[in-house]
């Protein structure tokens, strides 16, 4: 797995490297950052992707971050804390060396909430399949310490040129769909996306059962693709909550051979945007030797969000 350099991150990396799909694109979203004197000064060649020469004159000083759009991108702008597939790479604005360099060759994909304030400032609505020159001071960047180890001072301009590729959902956006099966659990989702579950106090199924609740219009899951997804498991037993990915916020990634099958067989065929619930039998969950904090025997309820795919 590529890893991203862990220094220039709040909390290090999110996801392996992924082909992002993005959402429909926007037309109201703002920056707070603006161009300006340092940030136009940034040069950077190469195509899209690839790892640019990058040339800026030094020392190159800050006192706000700033941006600008070296490469003009048609996808859609970045919006909230959305997974973004991006490249990037660091300078030192008072001596030009580079301090460590983003994977040109395999793109991360992170949430703007675990980059460092400039950065996630920086690409607050950039359009997917953008090219960005930034210029951040210290307080939107390593803080009045700097980093020995990187080798930044206290009073260091720090110079990002980053390529957007991609952007995921934050949560299901297709169609509500009206579930006319019975028997099933009421979801309520709250305004974030994060799924409430009432399980109904009657036997649970013995066999796979899978209603969409909403309808996405994306790619359609394969069963040999990765999926981005948020989620939340309960126990139909007791209507307790055993795992979720809304907790912290961060989206699951998996391929589908790697979940219990009864889930497999629910996400699989399924649209990016939809928003699932499925009802797993232990035989196509965790069996009889159960899981961490699922007992054995136990009847499983998922409510998911397809939120990308990955070829």
């Amino acid at each position: 797995m590529q890893k991203a350099p862990a220094l220039l991150l709040t909390a290090g990396v999110v996801l392996t490297a992924l082909t992002a799909c993005s959402p429909a694109p926007g037309s109201d979203c703002e920056s707070s950052v603006r161009s300006g004197d340092a940030s136009n000064l940034v040069e950077a060649t190469g195509e899209l992707g690839t790892t640019p020469t990058v040339d800026f004159p030094t020392p190159l000083k800050t006192g706000t971050t700033e941006v600008s759009t070296l490469i003009e991108g048609d996808g859609a702008p970045i919006t909230g804390n959305q997974l973004i597939e991006m490249s990037f790479s660091f300078f030192n604005g008072t001596t030009g060396e580079p301090i460590e360099e983003g994977a040109y060759t395999q793109a991360g994909v992170y949430l703007p909430s675990q980059l460092l304030p400039g950065m996630a400032d920086s690409i607050e609505c950039a359009t997917v399949g953008s090219r960005i020159a930034a210029t951040m001071p210290p307080k939107d960047a390593f803080g009045e310490e700097g980093s020995a180890q990187l080798s930044v001072g206290a009073d260091d301009t720090i110079v990002m040129v980053a390529d957007i590729t991609g952007s995921f959902l934050e949560k299901a956006n297709g169609a509500n769909t009206p579930v006319f099966q019975s028997g099933f659990p009421s979801v309520v989702t709250a305004a974030d996306g994060t799924p409430g579950i009432t399980i109904p106090k009657s036997e649970a199924p013995t066999e796979l059962k899978v209603a969409t609740l909403k309808t996405g219009g994306g790619n359609t899951v394969s069963a040999d693709d990765r999926v981005v997804v948020h989620y939340t498991g309960a126990l139909w037993d007791d209507n307790s909550i055993f795992d979720t990915s809304w907790d912290d916020g961060t989206p699951a990634v998996f391929s589908l051979d790697g979940i219990v099958p009864g889930l497999a067989t629910a996400i699989e065929g399924k649209t990016v945007g939809s928003q699932i619930i499925a009802i797993v039998p232990p035989e196509l969950g965790y069996g009889d030797q159960g899981s961490g904090a699922i007992p054995p025997g136990s009847t499983l309820v998922f409510v998911v969000d397809i939120l990308g795919t990955v070829g």
